[in-house]
Formats: C-alpha cells, sequence, structure tokens
C-alpha cells in the first residue's frame, strides 16, 4: 500500500485516500462515515467482505501518525447505500465523476481551498505532474521492452510475407537461425522427427505425418526421378506452408533445444 496520503475537501469535510499497488484508490472509513453521518467505524467494519476494507497509517487532525480503517471503492459505494443523509448521493457522484477520474489519470487530484494562495496550489500541482511524468515514463519503459521482446518475430514475419507462401525445412531453418535461433537444417528436421511432425524412418522418413497435414503446416512435392536403367521413382519433398512457418516459430522461439546427436 503506498502511504501517501491525498486530501479532498467535500463542502469542508475531510476525505483522505491513498492508493495500493495496483493504483486503485483507498479511502479512509472515519472521514466517509462522517460525511455520511454514519456512526462507530469498528462496528461498521463488520458489514464489509475482506477484500473491501484493511487498514493503514494515516495522520489525524493534529497530525498524530496512527492506524485506521481503510476501504475500496467497492467498500465505499456500500457504505452510500446506508446512508439516509440527502447529501449521501451528491457524494457519491462527486468521489465517481471528478475524484477517482482524475486520480487515475493524473496520479493525483488538486483540493484547494479558500485560503489558499496561487504559489500553494502551483506547488501542488507541481506534485502532481512529477507523480504523472514518472508514471507516464514506466509505461514507456515498459512499451520499449515489449516491443524488444516482439521485434525478432516482427522479423520473422516480414521473412514469410516475403516468401511465396511455403519453404523447405532448410530456409526455415536459416530463417530461425537469422532471428537468434540455434539451429541448423539436420537439426531442425531431427526436432519436427523428434516431436511427431516428420516420419523418422523408412518410406515416410522426413515425410509429413498425418497430424501435421490435418494442421495445414505442410504441403509435399512429389517429383517424378528417372533412373539410368529407365525405371521411374517418386521423390516426396516437404514444404513448410505459411501457417506452419508461424506455427513453429511460436512453438520453438526461445525454447531450450534438446540435445540431439552429432552432426546437426
Amino acid at each position: 500500500m503506498n502511504n501517501e496520503i491525498q486530501q479532498f475537501d467535500f463542502k469542508g469535510a475531510s476525505l483522505r485516500t491513498l492508493t495500493d499497488e495496483a493504483g486503485e484508490p483507498w479511502f479512509v472509513l472515519k472521514d466517509c462515515m462522517s460525511i455520511l453521518d454514519l456512526g462507530n467505524p469498528t462496528e461498521t467494519v463488520k458489514m464489509f467482505d475482506e477484500d473491501e476494507f484493511s487498514t493503514a497509517e494515516v495522520i489525524d487532525s493534529i497530525g498524530r501518525r496512527q492506524q485506521a480503517y481503510i476501504i475500496s471503492e467497492p467498500g465505499l459505494y456500500r457504505l452510500v447505500m446506508r446512508s439516509r443523509k440527502p447529501e449521501a448521493k451528491e457524494f457519491q457522484r462527486w468521489v465517481t465523476h471528478e475524484v477517482l477520474p482524475a486520480i487515475r489519470k493524473t496520479g493525483g487530484y488538486i483540493p484547494t481551498t479558500d485560503a489558499d494562495d496561487d504559489m500553494t496550489i502551483l506547488a501542488k500541482a507541481v506534485m502532481i505532474g512529477q507523480r504523472t511524468m514518472e508514471a507516464q515514463k514506466q509505461k514507456i519503459a515498459e512499451q520499449q521492452t515489449r516491443i524488444v521482446e516482439l521485434e525478432p518475430k516482427a522479423r520473422f514475419a516480414d521473412a514469410v510475407a516475403a516468401s511465396d507462401g511455403t519453404c523447405l525445412v532448410g530456409e526455415l531453418a536459416k530463417m530461425l537461425r537469422q532471428n537468434g535461433m540455434d539451429i541448423g537444417q539436420n537439426r531442425l528436421f531431427r526436432l519436427l522427427q523428434a516431436d511427431g511432425y516428420l516420419g523418422k524412418s523408412g518410406s515416410n522418413r522426413n515425410v509429413p505425418t498425418q497430424r501435421a497435414m490435418d494442421l495445414g503446416l505442410f504441403r509435399i512435392k512429389e517429383t517424378t526421378v528417372t533412373h539410368a536403367d529407365g525405371h521411374t521413382t517418386v521423390s516426396r519433398t516437404p514444404k513448410v506452408t505459411g501457417k506452419g512457418q508461424r506455427y513453429f516459430i511460436d512453438r520453438y522461439w526461445g525454447r531450450a533445444q534438446p540435445t540431439l546427436e552429432a552432426g546437426a
């Protein structure tokens, strides 16, 4: 919980708030009850669910630090519903339409009184501006980190878009390697075999499995080969579809590669 107290003024009555680690506002229960003309805070906490109230260190009207009950935004609405004071609805509207939007947009609210001079108001605004800039810097840093993380995948997507839609397994290995993945053609073939996308032996060696074909990851290129004695055979070459390229990059990117036999 952030113990920095923000104090607002509602028709001359003080309302102290603070925020938790997620940036959600909490309200000092005693202040809310005073504004709403309700009873004892110690007894009132029994009406709240466990996630609607807590305690925090606050400063009282004469500067003393003490523990006080605080309530969440849902807890505040529950409390407002118990008040018969005519101003209760007005108080709720003030909180929801002015205080909360200001806190969430700028990280603070500038409460002023008739006693505040221009310099005091300016000082309050500067403090809130500094908090806002720090929050913005943090947001930009998080976005930049995310961009750096996504950049390799973006380069891969560009490579796929520039192709004719299909590629050989060796070409896929080259794209993966160019984008920081330590793998070659033979190693990728064995990885695809081990994971059940290509056949492992006999006439089905390196031929896409039924599962891989059902997923649309490969096409098979068939080539008729005429031998010296006149007989012919059909050579089947797996080609990775555009869907397959994206599938395998999502599956293998950043994954620690298994130890395979030498010769990769």
